[in-house]
């Protein structure tokens, strides 16, 4: 069996080279993956057929389309002229590998795109800074413009060409929609209905690529429908790219969503610090990475006493959904949702997440927990001969496994980029093949890639004939397991009215309750049946019946009035129904929404984090006339006679009506210190002159919150209400002390030698008693356990999800690839002061991070100039005094951490 070869670690491209594609047919080494019982994995395509897939697609053919990152970074010297592809791959004979490959589309245009989504002979392609629609009109299989075929930008003004955090990949809904995500590079577009969403943050022009839009200044701003968006976000719009709606915020970088037949949304995400998450996204939920605003990234907000998961999520703070699944350290990837087909019953409802940083896909079986769902993990591929993903099991980048029955195999790191559901039921998966996971960097000079097949041993791919002309052939495609083929079928059946209601009334019927739900969303388009039968659905007594009708009513964009059922469906018995009835009335006037939003609130139980999140996207910008209103309905009683519920209903709403409310409660000796700290946090999120003058009052010597609402001062006055001016006020009291003078911090300059190449550290044999002692040489920039700062990337976090010679790369030479968030910044003061480190707030002041966690406010009227920096923030080996020895025994450390 062929070996892969390397990238040597230190290579440089000249501006020269040429990039020769290699023939070279990778290591697969099935034999090394660990899946369920009574499956198989099988290598359906590896290069040369295909190179470096980012994400790929399955259409109702059965092919499998690729976009291709070949010229992703350090491989930017490579297809220089002819662009990046979408490549074409076939199994024409059925025998379980493909044999085909051709070239869709190559154009210098393409940089490493982000994603593919095929429906029938159109194309989606996800090329920043454009959404692309490509027309194969002619059905040759070749993007050919000069002979008819059509390219549409779709929609535009996504930055991150050439980067992680960027666009994404479209999926199709069960509901006709499109779904797609950009990380949070951020974006300004208008979608074809005039309507603009201007989305930003602080995290801006980091980490390379090409940035032509300013979404650092657009932080903050409304969008058309009158909502502030940060971050990274999920987009739902109608095929034509009209009434774009953000459906969720406030990500890092998530790099897919999938969207199940009963239109729940579930994605993961990823960052530096040990906290990748996999989520269920409620509707126009907030993940927490940025402020409000989009100018402050978490760890300017952390608060005293918070973990990492909590405080990079904001899971402390009123308006962040529920994060899910946090598991630490990693790199996630693509994501789907299995349904029906291949695979079986047992993995019906079974959510897929590739995590190449573990190598590893996770699995889960989402079942209805209150308003969301439980996120219970599992292994489902892996090539971990243990299970778990520690970094011991590599050596020089290559992984060691005992078989019971074979001497030791050594085979690649498990790097899967993307998984997708076939029309054939079957499972595969992408894989990017290379050592390195993130960051700016790549090692596989090969550019290598395969497709790997999961599916029950002797497995024989069938993929039905579909004839998208006819009804039976659109209800072969509803009932298929790749989504996309669904779409096509929704499409056709959408169209053809009330002929097709007989067809798909049958659907309703299936045993599979997500097949079943397929046919539910088009009901309202079936004619007087169709709306008969909907009506029907949502008195069901099965609570997901109930949800799925309600939801196609709701996606009819108003030819259905979804208000009357909203209020009914306001009291129904399920948590989850109930929450998604108040966020139907998110854009309506208070006079109309009111009886939905009081009821839901009514049957609130004090514990579900995810109702309390949709009743409060629901109330939209009402939040303070709910209160009132449920003050008089509820009768909560004098403030501190308030319920624990009502308490957290106050909390969530931010009124600021309640503010003197929530100040009687924050003195009140007769409440515990849980119930006090409670009522201060919620003073400070509501954005308001009263809330400023309340926390000043909390901050008084006798008071029993002083310390919180001190630190919430310090917070509020850097960030949300730094146009209040509180700092006079606050040193008038005594709060604060006059600004000390802010204190110089440059970064040595990036060597221009090192003392040892990472290859001197790889020949050597680590001790890992004496790399715990060299490690804390490290600690001035990096967390170690609970100690150190949170300035350079976490230890744990990096080293579980790199390989020996990338972490030694990152120790001898730390310049040579900076991880994402942590580029550095210059700051040049009127006085001729340098500050160098990382920001971490964006506003007035600035907030910046330097070298041993010395964070320093710096007021904009200070600064000269800024600009970013050409090295790392971090010192390298030689800067800290570290041998190779030293590095080689971190490195043996770093396996036992």
């Amino acid at each position: 069996m062929k070996k892969r070869y390397l990238l040597p670690l230190v290579a440089v491209i000249p501006s020269a080279y040429a990039w020769e594609p290699s023939k070279e047919v990778p290591n697969t080494q099935l034999e090394a993956f660990i899946c369920p019982e009574g499956y198989e994995v099988t290598a359906w395509a590896t290069t040369p057929d295909l190179y470096n897939p980012t994400n790929m697609d399955i259409d109702h053919l059965g092919r499998i389309w690729v976009a291709e990152g070949v010229r992703y970074r350090t491989k930017g010297a490579k297809r220089q002229e002819g662009g990046d592809r979408i490549v074409v791959l076939e199994d024409s004979n059925g025998d379980g590998k493909a044999d085909k490959s051709s070239t869709f589309w190559q154009d210098p245009e393409l940089v490493s795109p982000l994603g593919i989504a095929v429906f029938d002979n159109v194309v989606i392609v996800s090329q920043p800074p454009h959404l692309l629609k490509l027309t194969d009109v002619n059905r040759n299989g070749k993007l050919e413009l000069d002979q008819g075929d059509t390219r549409e930008v779709l929609l535009t003004g996504f930055n991150g060409r050439n980067h992680d955090h960027s666009l994404h990949s479209l999926t199709g809904g069960p509901d006709g929609k499109w779904y797609f995500n950009q990380g949070n590079a951020s974006a300004i577009f208008t979608d074809k209905s005039g309507r603009a969403f201007p989305i930003g943050g602080s995290y801006y022009k980091s980490g390379g690529g090409e940035w032509p839009f300013d979404t650092a200044a657009a932080a903050g701003q409304k969008s058309a429908d009158g909502f502030v968006y940060v971050g990274g976000f999920t987009v739902r719009m109608n095929p034509d790219a009209t009434n774009a709606e953000i459906i969720g915020f406030g990500y890092r970088n998530s790099y897919e969503q999938t969207i199940t037949s009963r239109g729940d949304v579930f994605q993961n995400d990823n960052d530096d610090p040990p906290a990748c998450r996999v989520t269920h996204v409620l509707e126009h939920g907030n993940a927490g990475f940025f402020s409000r605003d989009g100018k402050r990234m978490w760890n300017a907000d952390r608060r005293p006493g918070q973990d990492t998961p909590t405080a990079e999520w904001r899971q402390e703070d009123p308006d962040t959904m529920p994060a899910g699944d946090v598991y630490g350290g990693g790199s996630p990837t693509g994501i789907v949702f299995y349904e029906n087909g291949a695979m079986g019953e047992k993995f019906a409802g079974t959510l897929l997440s590739c995590e190449p940083g573990r190598n590893v896909i996770f699995s889960y079986q989402p079942e209805i927990q209150g308003a969301s769902y439980t996120l219970d993990r599992k292994d489902f591929l892996t090539t971990n001969s243990d299970g778990v993903f520690d970094g011991s099991d590599f050596v020089g980048g290559v992984k060691l496994q005992k078989d019971k029955t074979k001497d030791d195999v050594s085979h690649f790191l498990f790097r899967p980029s993307d998984v997708a559901v076939g029309p054939d039921g079957a499972l595969y998966v992408a894989d990017w093949t290379d050592p390195r996971v993130g960051g700016h960097d790549t090692q596989d000079e090969a550019a290598s890639g395969i497709i790997y097949r999961v599916a029950p041993k002797g497995f024989k791919s069938v993929v039905p004939k579909i004839d998208l002309n006819t009804i039976e052939g659109a209800i072969t495609a509803l009932k298929s397991p790749a989504v996309n083929t669904r779409w096509l079928g929704f499409q056709k059946l959408k169209s053809s009215g009330a002929s097709a209601y007989d067809a798909v009334a049958k659907v309703l019927a299936d045993e599979n309750p997500y097949v079943a739900s397929r046919a539910i969303w088009l009901m309202p388009y079936l004619g007087e049946k169709g709306i008969a039968k909907v009506n029907e659905l949502i008195t069901s007594k099965n609570e997901a019946t109930r949800l799925t009708a309600f939801r196609a009513i709701r996606r009819t964009d108003g030819a259905i009035d979804a208000l009357p059922f909203a209020k009914k469906l306001a009291k129904d018995p399920a948590p989850i129904v109930r929450s998604e009835a108040a966020l139907a009335v998110r854009y309506l006037p208070f006079e109309e929404a009111s009886d939905v939003l009081v009821e839901v609130a009514k049957l609130y139980d004090g514990q579900d984090r995810a109702y309390l999140d949709n009743l409060g996207r629901g109330t939209g910008h009402h939040g303070d006339a709910l209160w009132k209103k449920l003050v008089e309905v509820m009768k909560p009683g004098e403030p501190i006679a308030w319920s624990d519920t009502f308490a957290r209903l106050t909390w969530r709403l931010m009124p600021v009506s309640a503010v003197d409310s929530l100040k009687v409660r924050a003195l009140s000796a007769s409440l515990t210190p849980e119930q006090r700290k409670l009522a201060v946090d919620t003073i400070a999120f509501i954005n308001d002159r009263s809330s400023a003058d309340a926390m000043l009052d909390l901050a008084a010597k006798d008071s029993p919150v002083r310390d919180q609402a001190i630190w919430w001062l310090k917070n509020r006055n850097q960030g949300e209400w730094s146009s209040m001016n509180l700092f006079p006020e606050m040193e008038k009291r005594g709060l604060v002390t006059k600004p000390q003078a802010l204190v110089e911090v440059t970064v040595p300059a990036r060597p221009t030698t090192t003392q040892f190449k990472v290859e001197d550290v790889l020949k050597l044999e680590g001790d890992p008693a004496r790399g715990k002692i060299a490690a804390a040489r490290c600690i001035m920039c990096h967390k170690i356990g609970s100690a150190g700062p949170d300035y350079g990337p976490d230890l744990k976090g990096f080293g579980s999800r790199q390989p020996p010679e990338v972490i030694a790369k990152a120790i001898v030479d730390p310049s040579a690839d900076i991880a994402h968030g942590f580029d550095g910044t210059a700051i040049n003061l009127k006085d001729g002061k340098w500050i160098d480190g990382k920001l971490v707030a964006d506003a007035d002041p600035v907030v910046i991070i330097s070298t041993g966690g010395l964070t320093q406010n710096v007021p904009k009227d200070q600064i000269a100039s800024r600009k970013k920096m050409d090295r790392s923030l971090m010192l390298s080996a030689d800067q800290l005094g570290l041998t190779a020895q030293d590095v080689a025994d971190i490195l043996s450390w770093m396996k036992t951490y």
